[in-house]
C-alpha cells in the first residue's frame, strides 16, 4: 500500500488532528499522553529520541518507544535529533511500525543542541536537510514531518518551508520563534511568520507558540489557517486545555498518578509534571517542595499529592465555592478563576492577605489560571499573594 502524502496523510493517518500535544524531553512520554488524549488531545508526538543513541541502545528503544503496545496512543508521531541522513534513518526504519510517521526535529533551541549540532541550530544547513529528508521519503514506510523554528526574515522562512516540502516533507510545524528566542528571551512567537508558511506551501501546517487555553487555539486556526495548534507549555499546566477546561489541579495530578501505575515511567519525569502541575502553591508551601523533591518512591510522591490537595482544599471551600471552580472553561477567552471570584471573596482574600493558608488558596488560582488572568490577579490588594 503507498503511503498516504500532504493532505491526505493528515485527513486520513492523523484523523485531520487539530489539537496537538508537542515532543518535550522527559515530558510527553506514554502516560502523560494517554492523559491530553484523554482530555481532548487528537494527535501526540514522542519526546524528542537522539538517532544515534536509539539506533545503538537497545535499552534506550525499549525505553522510549517498544516498552508496550498501546493501541489508544495513536495517532503518535516519533521525533528524533539527528545530523546524519544515514544514522537518521536507521533510527527511523526501527521506530517506524511503532508510530504513523517520523519527525525531524528541527526547533530545539537549547545550549545542548549547540554542543551537539542538532536542533535548530541546522537550519543553516539546507543541503545537508534535503539529503536527510530525500532519504528518509525515499527509505521510510511512513511519512516524514519536520518542526522548525523561524528566522527572522518572513521571506527566508517561507523559502526553508518551501525547501523542506520539495524534499519530501509531508507536513510541517512551524514554531513561531527564532532560536535565539528562549528562556526570558522567548518572547510573543510570531503567528505571522505562520500564515506566510500556510499560504506558501501545499503540505498541512500546524502552529506553535503561544497556546495556553483553547481560544487560543482557535485564535491562531482563524489568524494563521493552519490545519492545527501544538501545545508544550500549556498542556503541561493543563493538560484538559484542549478540551476547554480548567480542571483542579489536584483532579488532573491524581488522574496522572492513576496512570503512571499501569504506565510506569521514570520518577524523574512525574515529580517534573507535579512540580508544573503545582507551581505556585509549591511556592507556599516550601516543605512540600522539597519533599516532592527528595522522595524516592512512587507512593511517596503521590503522598505529596494528597498532602497538597489536604492543604488547599478546605481553604478554598472556605473562600470561594468549589463548584463556581468546577465549572469554570477556557472558552470565554481564557477568564479563568478571575470570573468566579465575587467582591466579597476578593475583599476576603484582602483582609487575611498574610495568611499562608490564603496565599495557598491563591497560588491554587494561579496553577489553573492563564497569564492574562495572573495580570488581573496583580491589581487585586492581596499582600503575600504574589507567588
Amino acid at each position: 500500500m503507498p503511503k498516504l502524502r500532504g493532505e491526505a496523510f493528515w485527513r486520513e493517518t492523523l484523523r485531520s488532528a487539530h489539537y496537538v500535544v508537542a515532543p518535550m524531553v522527559d515530558q510527553s512520554e506514554l502516560a502523560w499522553r494517554l492523559l491530553s488524549r484523554r482530555h481532548g488531545a487528537q494527535l501526540c508526538y514522542t519526546p524528542m529520541l537522539h538517532a544515534q543513541v536509539f539506533l545503538r541502545d537497545a535499552n534506550y528503544r525499549r525505553e522510549n518507544l517498544y516498552g508496550e503496545a498501546c493501541p489508544e496512543d495513536r495517532p503518535l508521531i516519533v521525533q528524533f535529533c539527528a545530523n546524519d541522513p544515514e544514522v537518521f534513518v536507521q533510527a527511523a526504519l526501527l521506530a517506524q511500525d511503532y508510530c504513523d510517521a517520523i519527525d525531524l526535529n528541527l526547533g530545539c533551541p537549547q545550549m545542548i543542541a549547540k554542543r551537539g549540532h542538532y536542533g535548530a541550530f541546522l537550519q543553516e544547513e539546507w543541503d545537508l536537510l534535503q539529503r536527510m529528508i530525500l532519504l528518509a521519503n525515499e527509505k521510510l514506510s511512513v511519512p516524514i514531518t519536520c518542526k522548525i523554528r523561524v528566522f527572522p526574515d518572513i521571506d527566508k522562512t517561507v523559502k526553508y518551508a518551501q525547501m523542506l516540502e520539495k524534499a519530501g516533507c509531508q507536513l510541517l510545524t512551524v514554531h513561531g520563534r527564532t532560536k535565539e528566542q528562549k528562556g526570558p528571551l522567548a518572547g510573543v512567537a510570531s503567528w505571522e511568520h505562520i500564515q506566510a508558511v500556510r499560504k506558501a506551501v501545499n503540505i498541512p501546517v500546524f502552529a506553535n507558540g503561544n497556546i495556553q487555553c483553547l481560544s487560543d487555539v482557535e485564535e491562531c486556526i482563524r489568524k494563521t489557517g493552519v490545519h492545527g495548534v501544538m501545545s508544550a507549555e500549556g498542556n503541561l499546566h493543563n493538560p484538559a486545555l484542549f478540551e476547554g477546561r480548567n480542571p483542579l489541579v489536584w483532579e488532573m495530578a491524581e488522574e496522572y498518578l492513576e496512570i503512571v501505575r499501569k504506565h510506569p515511567c521514570p520518577l524523574s519525569y512525574v515529580r517534573a509534571h507535579l512540580f508544573k502541575l503545582w507551581h505556585h502553591t509549591l511556592q507556599v508551601y516550601q516543605h512540600l517542595r522539597e519533599e516532592l523533591a527528595k522522595v524516592k518512591t512512587l507512593e511517596g510522591i503521590i503522598d505529596v499529592n494528597r498532602e497538597l490537595k489536604l492543604r488547599c482544599q478546605p481553604n478554598m471551600q472556605n473562600v470561594i465555592n468549589v463548584e463556581t471552580l468546577r465549572g469554570l472553561h477556557w472558552d470565554q477567552p481564557c477568564s479563568v478563576s478571575i470570573s468566579a471570584v465575587d467582591n466579597g471573596s476578593k475583599g476576603v482574600l484582602s483582609t487575611f492577605a498574610d495568611d499562608v493558608e490564603l496565599s495557598g488558596v491563591m497560588a491554587h488560582l494561579r496553577d489553573r489560571a492563564t497569564q492574562r488572568d495572573l495580570d488581573k490577579l496583580k491589581q487585586w490588594p492581596v499582600g503575600t499573594s504574589e507567588v
